[in-house]
């Protein structure tokens, strides 16, 4: 396993990051055995980044989560959320994300997180983000509650913006840096390394397009972007191309990038992932992918509340 430095902090992550929302059944249903056996097999292989929050399930990713890290929380970097708690649930104040971690130590039976982030910055208020959530983390972290902190979201103009006007530790953006779109380099990275925060990466798959299955009902992303994902799929089938391994050498390969969050919920989940730092890239099939995703390459959603949204290309 790699392990990377994030940011300016002493927190050395794995190169995958174990992303657990899926033990929250965020994309199907999962077998609590199944999902503790996942969790220990990661943990024995040397991932040591866990990435979850109370919105995953609505608390059910960190019941499950906290329950699988029982006798094996020192061997582990635990992030959590806060600020987010359902599909149109957010309070982003000081009381509710103090009660929050308060909520999230518990069940995940731990004193403290590594990391605490506040989630999805862009359904809250600039202003409020920056002079009242920010500043009761660093009063956590004082506490001694919270290791370090950071702040996640979509929209890269607005997580570049916050981390230029308040002192954070991490940024997290999802759908932003993969096969199918490469714009955190154009607009956080830089800030970031400016800065010396560390940059964790998610959604390697753009959470679901780039896999056989392909996007869950709820994705956001038009039509033209999954059949496009579909057409990637389908030639990499042809070719006898296992499309997950090239998409995640892709991101793993990222020079800043601390650590990449990978959704797993099962043994063959982990296995596979494990199997890719063994995997080297293909700049062939990488051009070739890039023509198929080029009329939809870099698209861009909108997420959040209008003025902190950040849609640069729109399919019409």
């Amino acid at each position: 396993m790699e392990y990377r430095k994030l940011g300016n902090t002493d927190l050395n992550v794995s190169l995958i990051g174990f992303g657990a929302s899926p033990l929250g059944n965020a994309f199907h249903v999962t077998d609590p055995a199944e999902a503790t056996r996942a969790v220990h097999l990661a943990i024995d292989h040397g991932i040591n980044f866990f990435d979850v929050s109370p919105y995953y399930g609505l608390t059910l990713a960190e019941e499950r989560l906290g329950k699988a890290l029982y006798g094996r929380r020192d061997r582990v970097i635990l992030a959590t959320k806060c600020g987010r708690y359902g599909p149109n649930t957010f309070d982003f104040s000081a009381k509710r994300v103090t009660a929050s971690l308060d909520e999230s130590l518990n069940r995940l039976g731990t004193d403290y997180v590594d990391l605490l982030q506040v989630h999805d910055v862009e359904f809250g208020d600039f202003s409020q983000i920056v002079e009242e959530t920010i500043p009761t983390l660093r009063e956590l972290q004082r506490l001694g509650k919270a290791r370090y902190i950071g702040v996640t979201g979509y929209p890269l103009h607005m997580l570049s913006r916050i981390i230029e006007a308040v002192s954070v530790d991490s940024v997290l953006s999802y759908c932003r840096y993969n096969l199918m779109i490469t714009d955190m380099d154009d607009a956080l990275i830089p800030v970031a390394k400016k800065l010396g925060v560390g940059t964790i990466n998610a959604s390697a798959l753009h959470m679901g397009i780039l896999t056989e299955r392909g996007a869950p009902a709820w994705h956001p992303a038009p039509i033209e972007v999954r059949q496009a994902g579909k057409a990637v799929v389908e030639h990499c089938n042809e070719y006898g191309i296992d499309l997950a391994t090239a998409a995640l050498r892709f991101c793993f390969d990222h020079a800043y990038v601390s650590s990449t969050l990978v959704g797993m919920s099962t043994t063959a989940h982990v296995e596979t992932n494990l199997k890719v730092l063994q995997a080297t890239s293909d700049p062939q099939l990488q051009e070739e992918l890039q023509i198929l995703l080029k009329p939809v390459f870099n698209y861009v959603w909108s997420s959040g509340k209008p003025e902190n949204s950040d849609m640069e290309c729109l399919i019409s």
